[in-house]
């Protein structure tokens, strides 16, 4: 069992190894739309992988993540476009606000559980969606905040080239998922995972159950801080439905159909997610409904998401 285990993580290893090596020699041979999507889907990922730390790792099904992705997506825009703060501080300060938020908004949502927390999660998110529509002096409201200017690393470093750009955020989706990885073999991930598999147990063996989901809460946010706020430089324009009950519901979908718990579900779901969306709604405005389709075939099929089904099929087991 334990060289199963140690060859299946080996497998793990290798899989990420090949798909960043993808992603560094690939982009130069592309064609621009392709390098364009495989960018968002970096910095989605990023916002997925924190997602996966409160639903895979902690069993804190947050339904309003967007929330923080869109804090550092407009503190990064305010900062840049009003008061030309530069990279350095819009980025750090883009996270640090978003975990400022997620701190205050922690201590509502987790004297809750369940379907409460649920609730709570989702309604403070649709505040926040509601507070940057109407409150356009300082948000831009419905128009959002456009020409984002992107870092100016001299003249040697084009970061408006599509493909530098996407370097550029690759850097921040390796560091991201090296943390993240970091923080799950952690003693304090594996404690998490303690309380996500038994909450009593961890408590009875004395362990303070409250304390470790509030901090889970805000990493989490802090990290869909940073892709928010790469984001805003990816994309170069930030509004309301970057805070939406859609992207909220894209997070939720990107994790729970690549296989919460997995890290690299999260990203399988942020692929799968950022190129159908784009395909799809080329072709028909209710690209929506047709991720619900994907998201009820997936609970029904593979209950445990993409990641799910195939140790499924590994195993030998029926699908």
């Amino acid at each position: 069992m334990m060289a199963q285990t140690l060859f299946s993580k080996s497998l793990l290893v290798m899989a990420l190894g090949a798909v960043v090596l993808v992603l560094i020699i690939l982009p130069p041979v592309l064609p621009t739309y392709v390098v364009i999507l495989l960018s968002q889907t970096m910095v989605y990922a990023m916002a997925a992988m924190s997602l996966d730390v409160l639903i895979g790792y902690t069993n804190l099904g947050s339904l309003g993540h967007a929330s923080y992705f869109a804090i550092g997506a407009f503190a990064t825009a305010i900062l840049e476009t009003r008061y030309k703060a530069g990279f350095a501080v819009s980025l750090f300060s883009s996270i640090g606000i978003a975990a400022f938020a997620s701190a205050l908004i922690g201590l509502l949502a987790l004297r809750t559980t369940g379907i409460y927390f649920l609730l709570i999660t989702l309604s403070v998110a649709m505040s926040i969606w509601g507070l940057i529509y109407q409150w356009q002096s300082f948000t831009g409201g419905d128009n959002g905040i456009s020409d984002i200017p992107r870092p100016d690393f001299g003249r040697w470093i084009n970061i408006n080239n599509h493909v530098h750009f996407h370097y550029f955020i690759l850097i921040f989706f390796v560091l991201s998922l090296i943390l993240i990885v970091l923080l799950i073999r952690s003693p304090f991930g594996k404690t998490l995972v303690g309380i996500r598999d038994s909450e009593t147990r961890m408590k009875v063996l004395g362990y303070d159950i409250w304390l470790h989901k509030y901090l889970a809460f805000i990493i989490a946010g802090a990290f869909a801080g940073l892709a928010g706020s790469i984001y805003a430089y990816f994309n170069r324009f930030v509004g309301p439905g970057d805070a939406g009950l859609d992207q909220c519901m894209e997070f939720v979908l990107m994790v729970s159909i690549g296989g919460p718990g997995t890290l690299i579900g999260a990203n399988i779901g942020a692929l799968l997610i950022t190129f159908m969306k784009n395909m799809v709604s080329g072709y028909t405005h209710r690209y929506l409904l047709i991720l619900g389709i994907v998201y009820v075939l997936t609970a029904k099929y593979a209950p445990d998401g993409i990641m799910g089904l195939i140790r499924r099929f590994g195993r030998g087991q029926e699908p």
